[in-house]
């Protein structure tokens, strides 16, 4: 039985999130979609969630799941299927979107690049290209101008680190190349595009007279823990902490461009480096037994201390701290409500040292496409049937609703 009752604050947002590509369906002009279906993958991404559709029955789930907030994206290839085609009638749809969310009293929280781009786009190199900037910046300014009256939140780029990582290091996601170099060269442009978008979005609201938004990324950190004390070990979890977690938020905060940080977890890796080459010194893990630590069903070590752990080192920063991803893939609901309770826990020890978190979004409201992993894991706060797109509610989201509602978790 539970022997604590931790109450969070009045105003404090509570909610989940979706990204378009993996909910939506049919984002044919993608370059995710071209990738899907010329090259040998166990399941293409299809109708997905029908989310395109069924987006106003899914947002009365949410306001029936008490939640007051609510992530989702733009889909680039969608509003700019063409290079230099603006689609004004798929532009009108996502304001609908955003429209059905505030006439409901959910808050949306808006992201403009969630790992996809258009197919036109990546053909002509996408990030790595000279001219990426002028493009993402053209589309930005093209959204924001129209979504501005309706938003406050803005997420310019999703997991820009992560993103680079599995596209241009590890080769798994399209383009699938396998550079050191290039990773940290599209890394740095996704940063320089950030820091445009940035003061592009605010001269918008500054133009029509607008309160100033919040604007900033969603960054991947994840928990760097050594298997022992080597020296090797201590300087491996010391260089991925400082590459994948605190390089792009400094070089950020540097240029004065967050609002606040955007802070998706879910994991550690257990660092154990066997050598001095750049790929095992930055990639050498320890896989833990599962009789050792809970794993989620891709094999992701459940670690809700890591989230402490980062919540606590990003205070010093001292700008206000937004949850925007942390879930469990699962096909046991209990262990997902254990995940969120457990982590909530975390964060609300974060908050009583001093962390100044003010929101905490849960992934995913729904079953989605996890990319290259297809359809097999399980995030949601809501089971999907991708036979007949049926919704279910999870007990974990009923659960997850009390302390939406109350602000207390038991």
């Amino acid at each position: 039985m539970n022997n604590f009752e931790i109450t969070f604050p009045k105003r404090f947002l509570w909610g989940a999130g979706t990204s378009a590509y993996q909910v939506e369906g049919n984002n044919a002009n993608s370059d995710w979609w071209d990738w899907e279906t010329t090259t040998k993958r166990p399941e293409p991404s299809g109708l997905a969630c029908r989310h395109y559709e069924l987006y106003d029955s899914d947002f009365d789930l949410i306001q029936s799941l008490h939640h007051n907030c609510h992530r989702l994206s733009i889909e680039w290839s969608r509003v700019e299927p063409e290079e230099g085609y603006f689609s004004d009638h798929e532009i009108r749809h996502y304001e609908d979107v955003i429209k059905a969310l505030k006439r409901r009293g959910i808050e949306p929280v808006v992201t403009l690049h969630h790992f996809t781009n258009p197919l036109w786009f990546a053909r002509l190199g996408g990030w790595e290209n000279k001219d990426a900037r002028k493009y993402y910046s053209r589309y930005v300014e093209q959204i924001v101008d129209v979504l501005s009256p309706h938003v406050r939140f803005w997420v310019t780029i999703n997991e820009p680190m992560v993103y680079a990582y599995y596209s241009y290091l590890a080769g798994l996601w399209p383009p699938q190349k396998k550079s050191f170099g290039l990773a940290m060269k599209v890394a740095d442009t996704l940063a320089l595009a950030h820091i445009d978008a940035y003061g592009r979005i605010h001269a918008i609201y500054k133009r029509k007279n607008f309160p100033a938004p919040l604007v900033s990324i969603a960054q991947n950190i994840r928990s760097f823990v050594r298997k022992n004390a080597s020296f090797k070990n201590q300087a491996g979890a010391f260089a991925r902490d400082y590459l994948f977690n605190q390089r792009l938020i400094k070089n950020l905060l540097h240029t004065k461009s967050l609002d606040f940080l955007g802070v998706n977890y879910y994991t550690r890796d257990v660092v154990d480096v066997r050598s001095w080459s750049p790929a095992s010194f930055l990639s050498d893990v320890h896989k833990t037994d599962p009789a050792e630590i809970k794993k989620n069903s891709l094999g992701w070590d459940v670690y809700p201390e890591g989230l402490l752990d980062n919540l606590l080192h990003l205070k010093k920063y001292q700008l206000p701290i937004f949850i925007l991803e942390n879930g469990i893939c699962t096909h046991d609901d209990n262990e997902r409500w254990e995940f969120i309770q457990a982590h909530l826990k975390c964060v609300h020890d974060a908050m009583k040292k001093g962390a100044p978190v003010m929101g905490y979004l849960y992934w995913s409201l729904l079953d989605n496409y996890e990319w290259a992993d297809g359809y097999a894991p399980r995030f949601g706060l809501v089971d999907v049937d991708y036979t007949t797109f049926k919704r279910t509610v999870r007990d974990s989201a009923k659960k997850y609703a009390q302390v939406c509602k109350s602000g207390i978790l038991k």
